[in-house]
């Protein structure tokens, strides 16, 4: 009776505060809450913050992150982890700028070759992991460094831009990066960055797949439970092939959208974003207590860490210092995640 009157008085019953599990609550609703909290915060101490150019800004600067992050998302959902994304955004950014600035192709084949070769070196990571039994980790951390190794080699350590000196016959680069091309990373539609567009779509689709196909809850399977995934006759080998081959495809996209919206192909371009897209898949995990890799929670992610970054850089935080921010974040949506997994 008692216990009746308290919930009728204040809203709640003292079973209901005993049960009341904290790490639970943060683990659900946590990015959430500190993503409201950055905003209102920051929003209080800058003036411009909170504005609609401003806003436009942190989406425009999410987006490579977002689309980096997709393909590590998926990579996730077979229990597997891309490390390459960052070398493969990169590879795709030069060799968008190789096609247009140097072999002069038109807009279409800069765009379909680097997003191929994405897949391709995906593919190169399945083969690695699911024939050669090389661990995820170990596999696409060589091929980062195999590509980065590549991509100095084939541009001589120099960017790709519009009237760059030749090396060979010491003339003018004949192409150039026209606007068709530009617009995918510098245009707007309505308003609003293209490269947001682009990320949004791809988040809508990705979402789709993963929860509305077979193909999406084969792929959860696979990661979730291999041996029951077997049985059950998935074949495991192909979803993980998959996998990968999309994780190149969205890491790919990220470079050519990063080519388009630095108007130049540089080898390091995607190293970066590393980080904060891996930070932003992980982070995806505890949104709404998913517990899973997952599309919505990894553009959750994305914004948390795009808000924290832009807040910190108007309010002129040293930027040899944001890295510190981004790792207690990361290691904080891990923490909660592996407390929640083992608990």
């Amino acid at each position: 009776m008692k216990n009746k009157i308290d919930k009728l008085k204040y809203g709640f019953s003292k079973e209901g505060l005993q049960n009341f599990d904290i790490f639970d609550f943060l683990y659900k609703y946590g990015t959430l809450l500190v993503t409201l909290i950055a905003i209102v915060f920051f929003s209080m101490k800058l003036e411009f913050f909170f504005n609609i150019l401003n806003i436009m800004n942190i989406l425009r600067s999410i987006a490579i992150v977002s689309l980096m992050a997709i393909g590590i998302t998926i990579s996730l959902t077979v229990d597997g982890f891309d490390l390459s994304v960052g070398a493969v955004a990169g590879f795709a950014a030069v060799i968008a700028a190789k096609f247009m600035v140097v072999w002069e192709f038109g807009t279409v084949p800069s765009i379909i070759v680097p997003l191929a070769a994405g897949v391709l070196i995906g593919g190169i990571n399945a083969f690695l992991i699911v024939k050669i039994k090389i661990k995820d980790m170990l596999t696409t951390l060589s091929m980062m460094f195999i590509i980065t190794g590549v991509l100095i080699t084939f541009t001589g350590g120099s960017s790709i831009y519009n009237y760059m000196p030749l090396p060979n016959n010491g003339g003018i680069a004949p192409g150039l990066m026209n606007d068709a091309f530009l617009f995918l990373g510098q245009g707007k539609l309505f308003g609003v960055p293209f490269p947001v567009f682009i990320m949004m779509f791809a988040v809508i689709v990705v979402h789709i797949f993963l929860t509305r196909t077979k193909y999406g809850r084969y792929l959860y399977m696979t990661g979730g439970n291999k041996e029951a995934a077997m049985l059950s006759g998935i074949p495991v080998n192909k979803y993980k092939v998959l996998a990968y081959m999309l994780s190149g495809f969205f890491a790919a996209l990220a470079g050519v959208v990063l080519a388009s919206r630095l108007g130049s192909g540089e080898v390091n371009a995607g190293g970066p974003y590393l980080m904060d897209s891996v930070a932003a898949a992980y982070i995806g995990f505890s949104v709404l207590g998913a517990g899973k890799p997952n599309v919505f929670g990894t553009i959750v992610g994305s914004i948390l860490m795009g808000v924290l970054l832009n807040g910190l850089i108007m309010m002129d935080f040293p930027y040899y210092s944001q890295d510190i921010i981004k790792g207690l974040v990361l290691v904080l949506a891990l923490g909660l995640t592996h407390y929640k997994k083992r608990g």
